[in-house]
């Protein structure tokens, strides 16, 4: 595997504000994809006073080969979750509230209800806005239906890597329901939508020079016509030996090419860059989505 380059290592920021954040999370039973997926911007966002929330369980019914979270039973919905969500959401003053989840195909909605309910709760008692990272509910309508219903600012769900990857880093996923999961929010509802994926994972492999540039384009190209709002794309770190090998760490040139594709491909709200990652700057890539 290549070395990991300068640019994708960050310092760690440990600070009376790192420590509350900590401390909050700790006293509310929460869990954040800062901690579970070992998120290169973790220091950074928790020295701000934020973190995105992982509700329903800190291990996943799916097994995504690039994931650093684990697979195994999960344990039942805890009912007091939505509630430590919101009251954690007010103590950190947060403005831009983002919540996420594990994949949750062992309950029958998938966990929309709990997604709605932890929305229901921070609106109780904040004013924050909300963007919700769902898994894809195996394309359910009415589990998508009862997140519209919810009406979270944004509604974000990644479709990962390319397509002609996918099985390989998602084999109990599906490329085509993803983008009809963004589909259906956006052709039912004006709920922002968002998705992005991780670029380094073999995309373009055997296939020739510009192929992975090509695998590249079309994504981008299935998300804008899937009316995805917002892209984000970053590089994929391997989490450890057990999981896919980085395949190619791309250059900063590089990823500057990218959002000049991105540009062409008819997108105008992205983030793109090494060490972006789905929540990063989400209230920026949220503001500038409503102002166009």
């Amino acid at each position: 595997m290549p070395r990991l380059p300068e640019y994708l290592k960050r310092p760690i920021i440990d600070t009376e504000k790192t420590k509350t954040v900590r401390h909050i999370l700790k006293d509310k039973h929460l869990n954040t994809v800062c901690e579970g997926a070992r998120c290169p911007n973790k220091s950074e966002c928790y020295a701000c006073n934020t973190a995105t929330f992982l509700i329903m369980g800190n291990v996943c019914t799916r097994n995504c080969r690039y994931c650093n979270i684990s697979p195994a039973k999960p344990l039942p919905l805890d009912p007091e979750e939505p509630k430590h969500v919101a009251e954690a959401v007010k103590e950190l003053g947060l403005k831009f509230a983002v919540i996420t989840s594990v994949t949750r195909d062992d309950l029958p909605d998938g966990g929309a209800e709990h997604f709605k309910k932890c929305i229901e709760e921070i609106r109780k008692i904040s004013d924050a806005k909300i963007e919700i990272l769902t898994p894809d509910f195996k394309g359910n309508k009415d589990a998508l239906n009862t997140i519209i219903e919810a009406h979270p600012d944004v509604f974000n769900h990644n479709i990962e890597t390319v397509r002609s990857i996918f099985k390989t880093a998602r084999p109990q996923g599906d490329y085509d329901t993803s983008l009809e999961v963004l589909k259906y929010v956006k052709d039912n509802s004006d709920i922002v939508t968002k998705s992005g994926f991780m670029v380094g994972l073999g995309e373009g492999v055997n296939k020739g020079v510009n192929e992975g540039v090509n695998d590249i384009e079309k994504t981008l190209a299935d998300l804008k016509e899937a009316g995805v709002d917002i892209v984000t794309i970053g590089q994929y770190i391997q989490p450890s030996k057990q999981h896919l090998e980085v395949v190619k760490y791309y250059t900063l040139e590089e990823f500057e090419e990218l959002k000049k594709l991105a540009r062409r491909v008819g997108i105008a709200n992205y983030q793109i860059g090494p060490l972006v990652r789905s929540s990063y700057h989400a209230s920026l890539s949220y503001e500038s989505a409503q102002v166009d």
